[in-house]
C-alpha cells in the first residue's frame, strides 16, 4: 500500500524547469520563426548498451508521465525567466499557457530493450515536444541504469532475496528513483521509507553497529533489539566476534531468531561458518543476510554460499559502474508547414564521429524462434510485416495529453520477469559480451 492508496495526498512539483536553456531558447526562435507549430516525432533511444552489458531494461516510464503531467510553468518560474532575460515576453506568454497535447507511445515499463530500441516515441508541435527532452531523458537515463543493474544481481542471486539499501550513497531523491527502479529489476524490499510511503514498496531495517557501540555488551545491544521487534528480527553479528555474536544471539533470542547479518570479512568463508554454527545451535531456521559493497559478480561468487538474503548500496544505486544508459532524444520526423494534415518526412542527423540516426517514426518488435525464445529485436519504418504484427512493443502511453496508460508498480516488475525469461539463457551471463539480441532495421 502507497500513499495514494491511503487517500494521502503526494505533492508532485511542477517539472517544467527540470530542463536546460536551450529547449527554451529553440522554443523562442521558432515562435518567431514559424515553425513552432510544426507536427514533430522524437524519438527516445540509445546507440549502444554500456559495455559488457547484454541487455537493456526499460525503467522510469510511470515517473515520465507524472513529468509530463506536471510540465507547467508557474508564476514564480515565469518571473525568474523574465528576470533573467532568458527568453522574451512571447515566449513567457506561450509558456504560461503550455500543456502537452501531443502523444507518447513507448516500451512498457520492464520490458528490455537493445541498441536502436524506440524506446520512447514524443509527438506533436515541436514547440510542445522539443520542451521535454530534458526531463525525459533524466528519468529514462538515470531508472534504466539502475533497473539494469539489479536485474543483473537479480539474475545472480538466483531466487535469493534482494534488499535496496543504498539511500545514504546517492542523493535523497534519487535514492527514492533508485529504489523504484530496483524494485522493476527484481529487489524485493528496500531500507528506504520515503519510497515505501510513495510506491508502496516493502520496507526492512534492524539495526547498525553504533546501536551493538551504545550498549555495554553485545549481549545487552542483542536483548534489547529482541525485546522491542521480537525474536523474528535481525542481529548484526560482525561488530566483535561473530562466533561469540552468533551464540550470544542464539541464547538471547532462542531458536526462534529470525535472521542474522553478517557485513564484513570473507562472506563466504563466514557465511559457512555462521550456518553451521546456527545448525549446531538449533537455529536452523535463522536465516543470514550479507551486505557490504556487494554488486552482481560478488553476488555470483555467493551462490554456493548458505546465503538467504543479500542487502546492496552503493553498486546498485550508481548502476554497478554505469550510472547512464547514454540515452538520447532525437528529432526523426516533421511537417514541412503548421497544418495539421501535412505529411510527416523522415529527418536524421548526418554527422561523421558513429552519432548518425535513423530518420522516420519507428516500430519495433521482437522475433521469436521456433522455440519460442527472442532471436531478433526488429525496428522499421512504414508498414510492419504481418508475422510480426502482434509482437509489438510500443504502447500507447498519452493520447492528446492525456495519460493513459498508469499502471501498478507490481506489473512493470512481473514485466521484467517475463521479458528476461523471454531472451537467449546467455543474456543473464557476466561474462562481458555484445548485446544478446541483434538488432534489424527495416525501411519502409
Amino acid at each position: 500500500m502507497n500513499a495514494a492508496d491511503l487517500g494521502l495526498p503526494v505533492a508532485v512539483p511542477s517539472t517544467a524547469l527540470f530542463t536546460d536553456q536551450y529547449e527554451l531558447t529553440m522554443l523562442q526562435a521558432a515562435l518567431r520563426g514559424g515553425t513552432a507549430d510544426r507536427r514533430s516525432v522524437f524519438e527516445v533511444f540509445t546507440r549502444r548498451l554500456p559495455e559488457g552489458r547484454r541487455y537493456g531494461v526499460v525503467a522510469g516510464t510511470g515517473r515520465v508521465l507524472d513529468a509530463v503531467e506536471n510540465f507547467r510553468f508557474d508564476d514564480a518560474m515565469l518571473a525568474f525567466l523574465r528576470e533573467r532575460g532568458i527568453v522574451d515576453e512571447p515566449t513567457l506568454a506561450w509558456l504560461a499557457e503550455y500543456r502537452f497535447g501531443g502523444d507518447v507511445w513507448g516500451y512498457p515499463e520492464g520490458e528490455v530493450y537493445f541498441p536502436g530500441s524506440p524506446i520512447l516515441r514524443v509527438e506533436g508541435s515541436f514547440a510542445e515536444c522539443v520542451l521535454l527532452e530534458t526531463v525525459i531523458l533524466s528519468i529514462l537515463n538515470h531508472d534504466s541504469a539502475i533497473a539494469a543493474a539489479a536485474s543483473r544481481m537479480s539474475a545472480a542471486a538466483g531466487g535469493r532475496a534482494l534488499i535496496e539499501m543504498g539511500a545514504r550513497r546517492t542523493h535523497e531523491l534519487a535514492a527514492v528513483a533508485a529504489s523504484r527502479a530496483a524494485y522493476v529489476g527484481g529487489f524485493g524490499s528496500t531500507s528506504d521509507l520515503a519510497a515505501g510511503f510513495r510506491y508502496g514498496i516493502p520496507t526492512v531495517g534492524t539495526s547498525a553497529h553504533a546501536f551493538t557501540l551504545l550498549h555495554d555488551t553485545e549481549r545487552d545491544a542483542f536483548r534489547v533489539q529482541v525485546e522491542a521487534l521480537g525474536r523474528g528480527t535481525t542481529l548484526l553479528v560482525d561488530t566483535y566476534d561473530v562466533g561469540e555474536a552468533v551464540r550470544t544471539a542464539v541464547e538471547v533470542a532462542g531458536p526462534g531468531l529470525g535472521a542474522v547479518r553478517i557485513d564484513s570479512g570473507d562472506l563466504l568463508l563466514v557465511a559457512h561458518r555462521v550456518r553451521h554454527q546456527l545448525d549446531e545451535l538449533g537455529a536452523r531456521d535463522t536465516r543470514i543476510v550479507v551486505t557490504s559493497d556487494l554488486d552482481e559478480y560478488a553476488i555470483a561468487s555467493l551462490a554456493a554460499a548458505p546465503v538467504d538474503a543479500y542487502g546492496v548500496g552503493t553498486q546498485l544505486v550508481t548502476g554497478s559502474g554505469h550510472p547512464t544508459c547514454s540515452m538520447v532524444y532525437k528529432l526523426v520526423a516533421r511537417a514541412d508547414s503548421a497544418d495539421p494534415a501535412a505529411p510527416l518526412r523522415p529527418v536524421a542527423k548526418r554527422s561523421l564521429g558513429g552519432k548518425t540516426s535513423l530518420g522516420g517514426r519507428k516500430w519495433a518488435a521482437r522475433r521469436l524462434d521456433t522455440e519460442g525464445v527472442a532471436e531478433a529485436e526488429v525496428v522499421g519504418t512504414g508498414p510492419v510485416p504481418g508475422e510480426l504484427a502482434g509482437r509489438q512493443l510500443q504502447r500507447l502511453l498519452v493520447k492528446a495529453g492525456e495519460v493513459v496508460a498508469r499502471e501498478p508498480l507490481e506489473a512493470a516488475r512481473e514485466r521484467h520477469i517475463a521479458a528476461r525469461a523471454g531472451l537467449p539463457l546467455s543474456a543473464v551471463q557476466l561474462s562481458r559480451g555484445e548485446p544478446v539480441l541483434p538488432t534489424e532495421y527495416v525501411e519502409g
